[in-house]
């Protein structure tokens, strides 16, 4: 997973697409043993979560909020929704993620592999290649881990919040290299079978008037 200004777009699920800009990496934790079975644990927790639905809230940097609901299914895919009068929708099919954006009329894809998403959408969740997690912090009602760029090819970072009793995903943040941080909070995200292929596509609708009004 690549944590540039470019795949921040896919975790803000809004962000302007920009190149990423150097900055100092953070420096390499040590993890204990009671850390390492947290992150295990998180680990079993998310490739168990093979399909759910759910709600959730993104804050950006700049303070502003918008609602909408979120579709997974393990492996790559998922659906964020916007509320009205937002008309921005983000899919992942299993391979790309595409940005369409109603009001701009724009549409974006970009390999899963480059953004946030891929983290917890991997067929097999593996937080020591392509991430990895270089700190844990314990909180009274759950714990957050702390990871970036193994590859050291970009600055930033991802931050997973987990709530406890029951294990579950809380939030994400996602920290790019000028320490602009975007927030997603999830509420009430609970496994869902039976979900609709379709609700994991998504095409360029600009494409169906390519070539019209030709003789």
């Amino acid at each position: 997973m690549s944590l540039t200004r470019r795949s921040l777009a896919l975790g803000s699920l809004a962000g302007a697409l920009a190149a990423s800009v150097s900055a100092p990496a953070l420096a390499q934790g040590r993890l204990s043993a009671a850390d390492r079975q947290l992150v295990d644990r998180a680990v079993a927790y998310l490739e168990g979560l093979t399909s759910a639905r759910g709600r959730f809230t993104q804050t950006d940097s700049n303070g502003r909020t918008t609602t909408g609901t979120l579709f997974m299914q393990r492996p790559g895919k998922a659906r964020f929704a916007y509320d009205a009068p937002s008309r921005l929708l983000v899919v992942s099919n299993g391979s790309t993620v595409a940005v369409q954006d109603g009001r701009l009329n724009s549409f974006s894809s970009y390999p899963l592999s480059s953004t946030p998403l891929s983290l917890f959408l991997a067929r097999n969740i593996r937080l020591d290649r392509g991430v990895q997690v270089v700190q844990v912090r314990r909180a009274a009602d759950g714990f957050t881990l702390v990871a970036r760029d193994l590859r050291k090819q970009t600055a930033g970072q991802i931050e997973l919040t987990f709530a406890d009793n029951p294990l579950r995903l809380a939030s994400w943040v996602v920290v790019d290299a000028q320490r602009r941080a975007t927030r997603v909070n999830l509420q009430g995200l609970q496994p869902a079978s039976g979900l609709d292929p379709a609700l994991f596509v998504l095409n360029d609708p600009r494409k169906k008037n390519v070539g019209r009004g030709k003789l």
